[in-house]
């Protein structure tokens, strides 16, 4: 087939113990899904429907990569997140069948223009400017998994220049991996390729130009980048 400009080159993640690399469809998130990070953003704990947003595939950075400061904002945050890598799609799960669709996990960076997200929250006006632009989500190597989910226990940590930030066991999700695809899936038909954040735990706060930041998704996955 010719196209009238060169198609873009997909994006991928590396893969813990292989040499295939994971190529990306779409990047879904959900908001608020720690009860102590919606308390330190102002946000009312809500255990009904979980509420979720985009990001483009184009805004994973892979391999470790260096992650660009971004323009036009002073306040760039970290929230540190379990990745979810879809192997298989659908539409209306049922919650029960929800978790055979996660292919591999990793661990990521939903990285936030805070202040640009204040702003749009004051206005009423959608966040896209403050979680889709280049380079907001940084991704580690993903891990099989096979369906088998990380267990509630499992430690997510994040630390900036060997100072802990946030730390968090995935139990503590309010809408846990089964539920978030269940109603993902009511939204949008999921499909093979589709990447999913499931929130973050308290402690966001904000990086800086030389900034090391270690993400880790305790015996799963390790993310390392420098802010630059």
């Amino acid at each position: 087939m010719n196209y009238v400009i060169a198609p873009p080159v997909p994006t991928s993640l590396p893969v813990l113990g292989d040499t295939l690399r994971f190529p990306i469809r779409r990047v879904f998130c959900i908001g608020r899904n720690y009860a102590e990070h919606a308390k330190e953003m102002g946000a009312a704990v809500e255990s009904g429907r979980p509420m979720f947003f985009c990001k483009p595939a184009d805004a994973v950075v892979a391999d470790g990569k260096d992650v660009p400061y971004p323009t036009l904002t002073n306040e760039l945050h970290h929230e540190v997140e379990m990745v979810l890598a879809l192997g298989a799609g659908g539409r209306d799960v049922p919650v029960e069948h929800a978790a055979a669709l996660v292919w591999g996990v990793g661990v990521g960076l939903d990285l936030t223009r805070r202040d640009l997200q204040a702003q749009a929250k004051a206005k009423g006006h959608p966040w896209d400017v403050a979680k889709a632009f280049d380079h907001s989500a940084p991704v580690s190597a993903l891990r099989p998994v096979a369906g088998a989910l990380p267990a509630p226990d499992t430690e997510l940590r994040l630390t900036v220049n060997g100072g802990m930030r946030q730390h968090a066991p995935l139990g503590e999700m309010i809408h846990d991996v089964p539920h978030i695809l269940a109603a993902l899936s009511t939204l949008f038909e999921l499909q093979p390729g589709d990447l999913v954040f499931t929130g973050t735990p308290a402690g966001v706060a904000a990086l800086e130009r030389g900034d090391h930041v270690r993400a880790e998704l305790a015996g799963y996955a390790e993310l390392d980048c420098r802010i630059v």
